[in-house]
């Protein structure tokens, strides 16, 4: 892929509600569009924690790739509780 090309991962998100003995909980699963593969999240915590794994993998090779939070000012990690 030359460097013009624009990297993408495509998958299709699944959000839904679950009642919980915390109360009303989102869980989510994500279906890659190449494959098929699907994987599922307890919370969108750990959602939000397997997209920043894989798209930090594919920006190794690429160091002026921006930081987490760089375009939205308000985003913290703190602001991402585990499930």
């Amino acid at each position: 892929m030359s460097e013009e090309q624009r990297r993408y991962i495509s998958y299709l998100l699944r959000l839904w509600q679950v009642q919980s003995q915390e109360g009303l909980v989102w869980r989510a699963s994500l279906e890659q569009a190449s494959t098929g593969e699907r994987q599922g999240f307890a919370c969108l915590a750990d959602l939000c924690a397997f997209l920043e794994q894989v798209t930090a993998s594919a920006n190794e090779d690429r160091p002026d790739s921006p930081e987490c939070g760089s375009r939205n000012p308000s985003y913290t990690q703190a602001s991402h509780r585990r499930c």
